[in-house]
């Protein structure tokens, strides 16, 4: 079924696309022959800090223009910025989900007032203002805390509660199943049921869950950056980019265009096949339709 779903496959394109550019971003800007850390002034105009040329200074040097002020080359810093975007957005998915898979799984088993906790705490983080949370703790975070690091960690953190509740309703359906209950009438133990017979049949909804919520995390990143408290400069970031290409927009709106065209297919594939995979693994979907 995924490989007739067209979508899914246009966002399995764009997210092999960007990874490949994250992955070879040293040997593209090599063969490209720039760095997104070195200013070019001479590709300025130095009345008005202009890129030089047409279309944001787009040249064979160049293949997407410069910053203005800058000069620092614009595909150096989407190719890199894919990187940064791609490992923060794939290590704070992989700390919600862990973290969601072992409260939601654990608490739809246990049940009793263990579960209730879960509960009542996975309700009060989807309900905590996160976002100012995160702004104010990127800003009263000593620089020598690895901003990587920290963007991980706060982000991953964050996302566990709606992982948990779709983890916790799947465990409470399927320990009613019949096989649950012979394990347990066969003399199983609840650590036995819980790995063997339970956990197989939660990967579908973790890996369904896990692949959704992956853009969410590259656009809390970029966010964050456009914010100004996400990766510090001159490490490339897309929302960094985004937010210096506002007050040139009028004029030179080609700083925009890419890192926000990047920003979108790297969202909009992961979504799509996110969708895909879900219509694919869910044997149901065909019924609703």
């Amino acid at each position: 079924m995924l490989r007739t779903d067209r979508w899914a496959l246009g966002g399995v394109v764009a997210i092999v696309l960007l990874g490949v550019v994250a992955a070879a971003a040293n040997l593209l800007t090599a063969i490209e022959g720039q760095d997104p850390f070195t200013y070019h002034n001479e590709a300025l105009d130095h009345a008005t800090g202009r890129p030089a040329g047409t279309l944001g200074g787009v040249s064979g040097a160049h293949w997407f223009g410069v910053e203005p002020l800058t000069g620092r080359d614009v595909f150096a810093i989407v190719a890199f910025g894919a990187r940064t975007s791609f490992l923060i957005g794939l290590a704070a998915t992989l700390v919600s989900v862990v973290l969601g898979v072992l409260l939601g799984a654990s608490a739809g088993y246990l049940g009793g007032w263990y579960d209730r906790a879960v509960v009542w705490t996975a309700d009060v983080f989807l309900g905590f203002p996160y976002l100012v949370f995160m702004i104010a703790l990127g800003a009263v975070v000593p620089a020598s805390v690895p901003r990587p690091l920290l963007l991980v960690v706060v982000i991953g953190f964050f996302g566990w509660p709606s992982i948990a509740r779709i983890v916790r309703s799947q465990t409470l359906t399927l320990k009613k199943r019949n096989f649950v209950s012979a394990a347990r009438a066969l003399g199983a133990g609840p650590w036995h049921v819980f790995r063997v017979e339970l956990l197989p049949n939660l990967w579908a909804p973790i890996i369904i869950v896990a692949t959704l919520s992956i853009p969410g995390k590259i656009g809390l990143e970029a966010a964050l950056s456009f914010l100004g408290v996400g990766m510090p400069p001159p490490t490339p970031s897309w929302g960094r980019s985004i937010s210096g290409a506002i007050d040139w927009v009028r004029t030179d709106p080609m700083l925009l265009i890419f890192p926000g065209l990047a920003l979108f297919l790297a969202t909009w594939g992961f979504n799509v096949f996110g969708d895909g995979l879900r219509d694919a693994l869910d044997p149901r979907t065909e019924v609703r339709r």
